[in-house]
């Protein structure tokens, strides 16, 4: 197993962690129940995973309440994670959102079905426009402040979102975000655009969620098919948003790479994920075992530079505006970086010049 630093911590969690969407039976996603719950836990442990992910809404609640259980007499040895702010209740609006009262309320339910008195990592579920960001802010920090929670994050947040966070939390002297949990994939590159260089400015570590696409990188999917029975797609549909029409090709890619390595198309994806640019941790949410073996494998596979540079170019979403622009001025048209970093452009560099590219109609 791989290791690294939880953001810019201290604290030391294994480059894959297990998530936890798959635990209960509310969300259509494994319905594993406390028996699978306990042996899929103890399988990840004893293959050097220390950190698991969780969230109350998974199966509201139940999914944690099955972790708790399977944790029992062993949870210090963990790094524990788990989110708030979506809805936990069907008439209750204030059983929602990222308000002082639901985090507070939220935090105290967690604790009690987690069956622990400290969360080590403890995650807001989304940015919430109804609710002042200073309130959110401050929550977190009395969380934090109180020993109820160790570390906070976010997840889902545009860059700008986290941006405007974290600059509130210094400004006021708050405890920090420390990461981001976002999805992240093969076919879902558009964490790219912006939020991955945010983090690798300001050292925010990412957690990646759903790094096979919902299981779509697993290679199991032909186009023209009905999804095999069994599967997550047939049983819940895309979990993502991708086009799969132009995604078979990295498909095809992955299933290249992994010929030539002999192992599965999801360990190559997976490996290729691993080594991306502030990546802490990749979540795995396998449902049976021997698909959550394959995937720990992933963090021993070592792809090539063809390998990397294969899945690279068939995946390449492309170069949105203003990113393009920001790269064009600071990498192509500026005479400095080349001076002071002469070994990153000596096959021509991260950004080549575009100007004076011939357009074909």
């Amino acid at each position: 197993m791989i290791y690294r630093r939880l953001g810019n911590t201290g604290l030391i969690v294994s480059a894959l962690s297990l998530g936890t969407m798959q635990f209960g039976k509310a969300m259509n996603m494994g319905q594993l129940d406390q028996q699978q719950t306990n042996a899929m836990i103890k399988f990840a442990i004893e293959r050097g995973i220390n950190f698991i992910d969780t969230a109350n809404v998974y199966s509201r609640g139940e999914s944690e309440t099955l972790v708790g259980n399977a944790l029992k007499g062993i949870r210090q040895d963990l790094v524990v994670a788990t989110k708030c702010r979506l809805p936990m209740s069907d008439t209750n609006f204030n059983q929602s959102g990222a308000t002082r009262v639901n985090i507070m309320r939220a935090v105290e339910e967690s604790l009690r079905r987690l069956q622990t008195d400290y969360i080590d990592l403890y995650q807001l579920h989304g940015w919430d426009s109804n609710t002042p960001l200073e309130e959110t802010v401050r929550t977190m920090d009395d969380l934090v402040r109180q020993g109820k929670v160790r570390y906070i994050g976010i997840s889902n947040y545009l860059s700008w979102q986290a941006a405007m966070a974290v600059d509130m939390q210094e400004r006021l002297g708050l405890e920090k975000y420390v990461t981001a949990q976002m999805y992240y994939s093969l076919v879902g590159r558009g964490l790219e655009h912006e939020f991955m260089s945010y983090c690798e400015y300001t050292g925010m570590g990412i957690l990646v969620w759903s790094p096979l696409a919902g299981g779509f990188l697993s290679g199991k999917y032909q186009p023209g098919t009905t999804a095999p029975a069994g599967t997550r797609f047939a049983e819940a549909g895309p979990f993502v948003n991708f086009e799969p029409a132009e995604s078979y090709a990295v498909i095809e890619a992955l299933k290249r790479v992994a010929d030539r390595h002999a192992v599965s198309p999801a360990r190559v994806a997976l490996a290729w994920t691993l080594h991306r640019p502030a990546v802490s941790s990749v979540i795995l949410g396998a449902r049976k075992l021997e698909h959550l073996e394959d995937n720990i494998a992933a963090a021993d596979l070592v792809l090539s530079e063809e390998d990397v540079t294969e899945l690279n170019e068939v995946s390449d979403p492309g170069t949105p505006y203003p990113k393009w622009m920001v790269l064009q001025l600071d990498q192509a048209e500026d005479p400095r970086p080349k001076i002071l970093e002469p070994e990153r452009f000596a096959d021509g560099g991260p950004w080549k010049d575009l100007r004076g590219r011939s357009w074909e109609g």
